[in-house]
């Protein structure tokens, strides 16, 4: 989201500029990520609690696939941060789903 507000030169590595191919990504990332996040707050509002967790476990794949693409691009701030939203996904989702 920061990166539809903001151009998302803190996500890139030092040197590297932002283009389109950089705002694509962005709002790419977004187009994933709102729609997610709205399911998520949706259900837990209705007070459904076991329906987010297969949502959740999703989004936590995602971040995986982030984080990999962070490590393949040595970019540590997208490696870390892609990381540690996996992990806030997936331990959520069992949270709920052994709930």
């Amino acid at each position: 989201m920061v990166g539809l507000v903001r151009l998302p030169a803190p996500a890139l590595n030092p040197g590297e500029s932002v283009h389109s191919g950089v705002v694509l990504y962005a709002r790419a990332h977004a187009a994933r990520a709102v729609p997610l996040s709205a399911v998520v707050l949706v259900l837990l509002a209705a007070g459904s609690w076991d329906l987010p967790g297969p949502v959740l476990m999703v989004a936590g794949l995602a971040q995986l696939g982030d984080a990999a693409i962070g490590a393949a691009r040595r970019n540590v701030g997208m490696l870390i941060s892609a990381s540690g939203l996996a992990a806030v996904h997936l331990v959520s989702a069992l949270w709920l789903l052994s709930r």
